[in-house]
């Protein structure tokens, strides 16, 4: 690796191997991950709404059925950090194409599974295209745009998120009834396709800054700042899914809320999801340190109103709709702020992030079921608060600064 050269960027030292800033952005490669995230979030999404026929048709349980999920999130935090290591000398806009063309594959295997271990075939192959395509798409957008246009990318590309997650689920649900559970993935196979077209159109080449490796992997971990950020990941998605995973039980049995209700407020989860998104971007490009922060604090927020007043049907249907338009926002700083950490090594941070996401993801979900088990659902949304809120504090006290 070349010897560092003076000067910082939120606590990184800046290097030759950084890669040389665009001086104009390429909003069409950016448009074309979005798409991409797009796709990739609705084929994740899919089986949640279409498990019970899915489950029926190829003669399994619920349970085992469920493990097509499962399957696809352990595949995802393995391929996530390794992804820029197998590919470390291929052009990057060939491994994003390849990424998407593996998400095809996924999804015209689940159209014509026939056995459950095709189908957790099909999950394992979207696995590795859903954290190579993670791990690599905050490194892409600081290629394609200037560095202080990086916010508005991320925002740009994680829209792909937001609208796969209020829609996905409900429409997957829709076409599944009318035209069958294989019918979905095939629209999604279709979605991917025209994904993959536009990339093939837009991204520019992108030959390997460096030679990515485990080594690598350890130097990035060296970095106070990616430290402290990957420890605000593991605070807030731990916090988010040890809270969220049970929001439905919550809304059921203290505002006590009727199925439609419920539709409707988890509608305005996503809803606010796709305007947090939005907004962090906008914050990010002016002061990072905020946007990093008021998300988490405003997660806390929400989780202490559900405590405190989530009896009243209107506080816990706001509390909801405010609690999705800050998760919205969490993703934008925070991979903001690892890429800007580490802009010569920005493929292994995001690695690194992705990894680390899906392990609180499953320690929050574990760590909430445990607490629901033992002392009620409030004690997971009360852990849910503690742990967004010291990384609110964290991010406030150590977080990145201000880049002029």
């Amino acid at each position: 690796m070349a010897e560092p050269v003076t000067g910082t960027l939120d606590g990184a030292l800046l290097n030759p191997a950084v890669p040389e800033e665009r001086t104009e952005p390429a909003w069409g490669a950016v448009v074309s991950l979005a798409l991409g995230v797009f796709g990739l979030v609705t084929a994740e999404f899919l089986p949640a709404s279409l498990l019970t026929p899915m489950a029926r048709d190829l003669g399994v349980s619920e349970g085992l059925a469920g493990q097509a999920v499962t399957a696809t999130a352990v595949v995802g935090a393995i391929a996530a950090p390794t992804m820029a290591i197998i590919t470390r000398r291929l052009d990057r806009r060939l491994v994003m194409w390849m990424l998407t063309a593996l998400l095809i594959v996924s999804n015209l295997l689940a159209t014509f599974a026939s056995s459950l271990s095709l189908l957790l075939l099909a999950r394992v192959v979207l696995g590795v295209a859903l954290g190579g395509f993670w791990a690599m798409s905050a490194a892409m957008a600081l290629r394609l745009v200037p560095m202080r246009l990086m916010p508005r990318a991320m925002s740009i590309i994680l829209t792909g998120v937001s609208v796969a997650t209020v829609c996905a689920a409900p429409i997957g649900a829709y076409v599944g009834d009318v035209w069958g559970w294989r019918t979905a993935f095939m629209i999604a196979t279709v979605v991917g396709a025209l994904a993959l077209l536009v990339q093939v159109a837009t991204i520019p080449r992108l030959p390997p800054d460096g030679v990515a490796s485990f080594r690598t992997l350890l130097e990035v971990l060296e970095r106070p700042m990616i430290r402290i950020a990957l420890l605000v990941v593991l605070l807030v998605a731990s916090g988010h899914f040890a809270g969220f995973t049970y929001v439905r039980p919550f809304l059921e049995k203290v505002p006590m809320l009727d199925i439609q209700t419920i539709s409707l407020v988890l509608l305005a989860y996503g809803v606010g999801g796709f305007f947090g998104n939005l907004a962090g971007g906008f914050m990010a490009e002016r002061s990072l340190k905020t946007a990093v922060a008021l998300a988490p604090l405003l997660i806390a927020l929400a989780a202490a109103s559900m405590l405190t007043l989530g009896a009243s049907a209107t506080i816990a249907a706001a509390a909801v709709a405010v609690w999705g338009f800050a998760f919205g926002a969490v993703p934008v700083g925070l991979q903001t702020w690892l890429v800007r950490a580490a802009p010569d090594q920005a493929e292994s941070a995001g690695g690194l992030m992705v990894a680390t996401f899906q392990i609180a993801i499953a320690l929050g979900a574990v760590f909430g079921g445990l607490l629901v088990d033992h002392a009620g659902v409030a004690s997971a949304f009360g852990y849910c608060g503690v742990a967004t809120l010291l990384a609110a504090l964290v991010v406030f006290a150590k977080g990145p600064k201000r880049v002029e």
